[in-house]
């Protein structure tokens, strides 16, 4: 049997895939763990396959950041699959405001204490919610290392991948508007 790694989303833990059932596999939410400054997409993503023994073997789940960060880790070792959820392939399909973003970097002064605190601004990208989905979303986003959210957006930005690996399958929908704006 594969084992089945969960990768979530950036400002997200691995409880975004809690209504997912996927019982009789070997699942293993994997946590993010501290980024060096200097770590792109391609290096955290070999420091997950380290950290936790990601083998050819091995189905690799990833949401948002995770489904990037998940074509990373198929680019490095062949994995049975890659699927990403609400996710990219390569930058050409990222949307227009990461070129927008790259230009202006707007969030990188703003504090670590307060960056964490700014769901009021992110919410509305991620659509309605109903109460207990709305309350998950605002606890993972308090409870995300600053240090990690910055990280992960300067390496979403500067991400230029255009290489697909094989048997990557990708979920969308017409109401992510994070990656659909």
């Amino acid at each position: 049997m594969s084992k089945i790694f969960l990768i979530p989303g950036l400002g997200a833990d691995t409880r975004v895939y809690n209504n997912i059932d996927l019982h009789d596999h070997d699942v293993i939410c994997v946590d993010w763990i501290e980024p060096h400054k200097t770590d792109t997409l391609t290096t955290y993503a070999q420091k997950l396959i380290y950290e936790y023994h990601i083998t050819p073997k091995s189905v690799v789940i990833g949401n948002s950041l995770g489904g990037m960060i998940a074509v990373e880790i198929a680019k490095i070792i062949p994995l049975e699959k890659t699927i990403l959820i609400s996710s990219i392939k390569i930058v050409d399909e990222a949307p227009w405001y990461f070129a927008w973003l790259r230009a202006i970097p707007f969030y990188r002064p703003i504090p670590g204490k307060v960056f964490n605190k700014l769901e009021k601004l992110i919410k509305p990208l991620f659509g309605y919610m109903n109460p207990e989905d709305e309350w998950l979303f605002i606890d993972m986003l308090k409870n995300s290392s600053p240090t990690f959210l910055k990280w992960a957006m300067d390496a979403a930005l500067a991400w230029d991948n255009m290489v697909v690996p094989a048997n990557v399958y990708q979920i969308t929908g017409d109401k992510d508007l994070v990656f659909l704006l």
